[in-house]
């Protein structure tokens, strides 16, 4: 069994979930998660949580996300992107009109938290049913603001009617939204002309791999030299080091004494750290909690096959 991290270049074309698929038959395993959707169209960075490493998706999920999209100003289509079918057009003279300092302001005002309606063609669910699925029946309903931080953004380049922007953005956030949003403000409409995930917290586009160099990474057997391990996660978490006693305990994920660790450490009530044994067997994360003078697990690593291998 693998554990850990991949980190993903999602090609054009395919969904996060045939990702996904198509890694469990490279890799010959069934535990295997992704950590939030990227549209088909778009391309870029797609953390995928192999085994054990399969705890850290909703963490990863929560991360802020980096792209590079391209706006295309003047349309509006009922996806808010190009791949849609296109509702309204505006005016030539008045798109003529448009200026680069208008188009900068507006494009710039939507810095900082703002109350984003989810697209109809997503995936969130409303009594039950996917919105696409209902968007593709032809029905549109009522969707309820959600509140998203777009924490920076840059424009990279003003060729009008194209606008091309870095974003970085809080879980939750539709950059086809803000597209859309941009071009409202501009009252001229606006869609999403292509879109890069560039970021996924620690994750950076220039490290991550097609499932077709995956592939041949691992008939070179070489797979092991690109999973992150799950501890990589944590590395602004103080490491602290158990005795044997201590190793007997994390094993079964049980709550650790101070008299269980083998170094006398200052640690702070409601600190989090890493917890490993002698040999550098990464546990978990683990909370000190003062009153008890213990630490208390949050996130346990160690599978039942690393166990059975200890020895102990």
């Amino acid at each position: 069994m693998r554990d850990g991290i991949i980190n993903v270049y999602k090609e054009r074309g395919f969904t996060s979930h045939d990702v996904v698929a198509k890694l469990r038959g490279i890799l010959q395993m069934k535990k295997i998660g992704h950590t939030g959707t990227l549209d088909p169209e778009a391309v870029g960075v797609l953390p995928v949580c192999l085994g054990s490493g399969t705890k850290l998706c909703d963490m990863l999920t929560d991360w802020d996300k980096e792209y590079v999209a391209v706006l295309r100003l003047g349309v509006v289509t009922d996806t808010q992107d190009m791949t849609g079918k296109i509702q309204s057009r505006c005016d030539e003279g008045k798109l003529a009109a448009l200026t680069e300092p208008a188009v900068r302001a507006a494009v710039l005002s939507f810095e900082g938290d703002y109350d984003q309606i989810p697209p109809m063609y997503s995936a969130l669910k409303v009594d039950g049913k996917k919105l696409y699925e209902l968007a593709r029946a032809g029905r549109e309903i009522e969707r309820k603001p959600r509140r998203v931080r777009i924490g920076e953004i840059e424009i990279l380049a003003v060729e009008l009617p194209l606008v091309t922007m870095r974003v970085v953005c809080s879980k939750g956030t539709y950059i086809r939204t803000l597209c859309h949003d941009i071009g409202q403000k501009l009252q001229c409409g606006g869609a999403m002309e292509s879109l890069t995930r560039s970021r996924v917290g620690i994750f950076g586009l220039e490290d991550a791999l097609t499932l077709a160099e995956l592939e041949r990474l691992r008939d070179e057997n070489k797979i092991a030299d690109v999973i992150i391990p799950p501890d990589r996660i944590f590395a602004q978490n103080r490491a602290v080091t158990v005795n044997e006693q201590g190793q007997r305990m994390a094993r079964n994920g049980n709550r650790l004494g101070e008299a269980q660790l083998a170094d006398r450490l200052c640690l702070t009530d409601g600190e989090q750290v890493r917890i490993y044994d002698a040999g550098g067997r990464f546990y978990g994360i683990y909370a000190y909690e003062r009153p008890a003078r213990s630490l208390r697990p949050v996130k346990m690593f160690l599978t039942q096959e690393q166990t059975k291998g200890s020895g102990d």
